[in-house]
């Protein structure tokens, strides 16, 4: 049996051999391969966006502005400030046109120290935290049905919760291909729940069912705190807009395609949202909504009858496939951070058998079961999208930045400096008002950020570390080795 205190070598040549169809060998070489055209890039943005946030958020940002029609507002104002966010988004990623999206553009403007905090903040706060959300989301829709009349059992909840997070981690480590097949039929489900919301929605308000609208602006809060609050409910909902930007080595003609992917998406994408709520709401008054811990099985209730069950069973696969391929996709950043020196190197390994980077994925999984010690899902949005909110405040500003340090960049698509301008604003806006009403969120989050700063220089900037601590991460790493039966990828 070869020792496992060096990397232990797969088989076929001791060479990992690419697993995905889109990579191709050259010159001894893995190189990804421009497989993705303009439909691709769409189908990506599509599938990221629409996950569990529309069947969640509605609620929250119903509770944070107290009226109907500006909830609509807020939701048409969101998908207009992520339009503008992709605007800029697609000048960045077409002038660094490498993957790793934020990762690389931080990295770019503003040095080594900054990307690791992007990367340290990821994956410490807002990919657990999205993963416990997503979990959390497909408890409550498979047991709702159970509890029609009274309260769920939060600690079933977040049982339920943890133990699909656990499964879901184990697939994707044990089965990748099945994993993305499966991916067909959640994509079925996430657009198939929503079309027949707005759908029962178009039907119940041509029959005249419309009291609901009726002065729709009535006790709208004036409160800023708790409209920036409203407004992390809905970005929340549209977050995955950024998403093709990690994949611009993939994509084909990215100058072309990549700012017409997010020009047919986001468009897309608000109106389908807006019709949606208006669904929701022309059935349930406020407080009904604000009464459901799973708005759409109180709404089927409402107007399905005896189908009400069709709409809790596709928003539970709609969730449980967001969480999925959420897992795949953060898992495999963990794994990329670790191989380029900026986390353990018991993580940057790939299990010998399926290829996987299961390490990754068990440390991941066990971050996101941490993050369920509350099942307040409104609560974590807010602590989740305000640190990822701040990083992409940090990558636009980073435009603006290049702009005045760097101006020779070739700038395929260079949008008026009036945009970034406005988006960097508006984010700023939206991050310090919450500090009125959620002071410990905001800067429990920032201080989360902030602690990466000592592991950056004792893990990756200091090299002559005492050798008590290089021997307890070598054993370190023989234990996750044999436990995982995990090799290093070789170079």
């Amino acid at each position: 049996m070869p020792s496992l205190t060096k990397d232990v070598k797969s088989p076929t040549e001791n060479k990992l051999l690419p697993q995905n169809p889109t990579d191709e060998v050259n010159d001894g070489k893995v190189k990804m391969k421009k497989h993705m055209g303009l439909l691709e890039g769409v189908a990506i943005i599509l599938g990221i966006i629409f996950g569990s946030g529309i069947f969640i958020s509605p609620k929250g940002i119903i509770q944070e502005v107290d009226s109907i029609g500006f909830s609509l507002v807020v939701w048409v104002l969101c998908g207009l400030l992520s339009m503008i966010g992709a605007l800029c988004y697609a000048e960045l990623g077409t002038s660094i046109p490498k993957s790793g999206g934020d990762y690389a553009y931080i990295h770019e403007a503003y040095g080594a120290l900054p990307s690791f905090l992007y990367l340290w903040a990821a994956n410490v706060i807002f990919v657990p935290t999205t993963n416990a959300i997503m979990g959390l989301t497909f408890a409550k829709y498979v047991i709702q049905p159970f509890f029609p009349q009274c309260d769920m059992p939060d600690f079933g909840v977040r049982l339920v919760a943890a133990c699909v997070i656990c499964f879901l981690s184990f697939l994707n480590g044990f089965n990748v291909k099945t994993t993305v097949k499966l991916q067909n039929v959640f994509m079925f489900c996430k657009i198939a729940a929503l079309v027949v919301v707005i759908i029962i929605g178009v039907v119940w308000m041509s029959l005249g069912n419309v009291e609901n609208f009726n002065n729709s602006f009535e006790g709208t809060t004036t409160n800023p705190g708790k409209i920036a609050k409203a407004f992390y409910s809905g970005i929340f909902s549209y977050s995955g807009w950024n998403y093709l930007n990690f994949m611009t080595e993939e994509l084909k003609n990215p100058f072309v395609n990549l700012p017409r992917a997010i020009y047919i998406s986001l468009p897309l994408v608000t109106g389908i949202y807006v019709l949606a709520n208006m669904a929701y709401l022309s059935v349930l008054t406020p407080d009904a909504m604000l009464s459901s811990d799973a708005i759409a099985v109180t709404f089927g209730n409402m107007v399905l009858g005896k189908f009400a069950w069709i709409l809790p069973i596709m928003v539970a696969i709609s969730a449980f496939g967001g969480l999925s391929v959420h897992i795949m996709t953060s898992s495999r950043m963990m794994y990329v951070g670790a191989r380029d020196g900026h986390f353990p190197v018991a993580l940057a390994h790939l299990n010998i058998n399926k290829l996987t980077p299961v390490p990754s994925l068990s440390f991941l999984c066990l971050l996101s079961i941490i993050m369920l010690s509350t099942s307040d899902i409104h609560l974590l949005i807010q602590y989740c999208t305000i640190v990822e909110s701040f990083f992409v405040t940090l990558s636009v500003s980073g435009l603006l930045y290049l702009r005045w340090k760097k101006p020779d960049i070739v700038r395929p698509i260079r949008v008026s400096i009036i945009v970034p301008v406005v988006f960097v604003l508006i984010c700023v806006f939206l991050l310090v008002l919450p500090l009125v009403e959620s002071p410990l969120i905001v800067l429990g989050g920032l201080l989360i950020t902030l602690s990466g700063i000592p592991f950056y220089y004792f893990g990756v900037v200091w090299k002559d570390k005492p050798e008590t601590f290089q021997n307890f991460m070598r054993k370190l790493t023989v234990l996750s080795q044999k436990v995982f039966i995990a090799a290093h990828e070789d170079e």
